[in-house]
């Protein structure tokens, strides 16, 4: 291993970002009560172009009077190549309370862009004032971005956390589906007869957790949008939990039970995993570098592991 250590992501809990229009301040109060860890208000992609400036005010407001609890809270800019993204920034930092939490930053290219909204945001925190420091989140979903992710993922010290945005990837891959997530179709392999489906967004979901895991950054699953299909949600949840992110969206209520399903260790995991630490420091102090577990060899690889469950289950614990 390097010398160079990887550094720890934050340490807070993102099993589930809800997401919500800011043209429809009714759902604020029902977005806060619901079970979500980070809610994200939106006045990009939900939010017509006639209706950014009354979103951006609602958004502001909402920021005041709407009580968050512990729910981490992030607003998502209209994206760089708009005319409206400045006057996000500028607005949610003059106008809205330090309740804010993240600003999110759709179709993230390359470096370049998060330095330009940093450059932006650090100028509008001084002339503010503001007393505590906006974290960045954003979402790769091109092309440009896929490619650029690891630069992207080191690019400010203030991104917490990377997402894949499934439908404007698709369309700057130029890929044949109009899905949004979840397996598709027409991408399957043929063995005897019988087909089977894989899963088209696994390389840059693999791609984006390696560029957050080297720069302490938070890999999140993005959107699944066919909210009427439970297991389908679950199955690409799975997934991503597997390959090492720590959460996923939700574009409608219903889903956000299915991601704290998911991304919440069970009790059994949890048992396992401190089991294995228990018998891993048991066979240190007899002076041994791995023992046996319910039949299997664990060693110091294990013990990191069962630290990662463990830390995700107390986080999740401590809220």
């Amino acid at each position: 291993m390097s010398f160079r250590t990887q550094p720890p992501a934050p340490a807070r809990p993102n099993r589930c970002q809800l997401f919500g229009p800011g043209s429809r301040p009714e759902l604020f109060a029902k977005m806060a009560a619901s079970a979500a860890d980070v809610i994200n208000l939106d006045l990009e992609d939900s939010v017509a172009p006639g209706d950014k400036a009354a979103a951006r005010a609602n958004v502001i407001a909402a920021s005041h009077e709407v009580d968050w609890g512990t729910k981490t809270l992030s607003v998502r800019i209209n994206g760089l190549d708009t005319p409206w993204w400045v006057r996000d920034l500028v607005d949610l930092i003059e106008k809205g309370s330090e309740r804010i939490d993240l600003i999110m930053i759709p179709k993230a290219g390359n470096a370049r862009d998060l330095y330009a909204v940093d450059a932006v945001v650090t100028a509008l925190e001084a002339q503010a004032g503001r007393r505590k420091r906006l974290g960045f989140e954003v979402i790769i979903e091109s092309a440009q971005g896929i490619t650029n992710v690891a630069e992207i993922a080191g690019a400010s010290p203030r991104l917490q956390a990377m997402s894949l945005g499934a439908a404007d990837f698709a369309a700057s891959m130029g890929m044949q589906t109009t899905g949004i997530g979840g397996t598709q179709e027409n991408y399957y392999m043929l063995r005897e007869g019988s087909r089977y489906w894989a899963d088209p967004w696994h390389w840059a979901s693999a791609a984006i957790v390696a560029a957050c895991r080297m720069h302490g950054v938070l890999p999140v699953d993005g959107p699944f949008g066919d909210f009427s299909d439970d297991e389908g949600f679950r199955a690409q949840a799975r997934r991503a939990a597997t390959l090492g992110m720590v959460g996923k969206w939700a574009i409608h209520p219903r889903q956000v039970a299915l991601a704290n399903e998911v991304f919440t260790p069970s009790e059994a995991a949890v048992a396992e995993a401190r089991e294995i630490l228990a018998a891993m420091e048991k066979a240190r102090a007899e002076g041994q570098g791995a023992t046996v577990y319910k039949g299997r060899l664990v060693d110091i690889a294990s013990i990191r592991q069962a630290e990662v469950i463990v830390r995700q289950a107390d986080l999740i614990g401590g809220r």
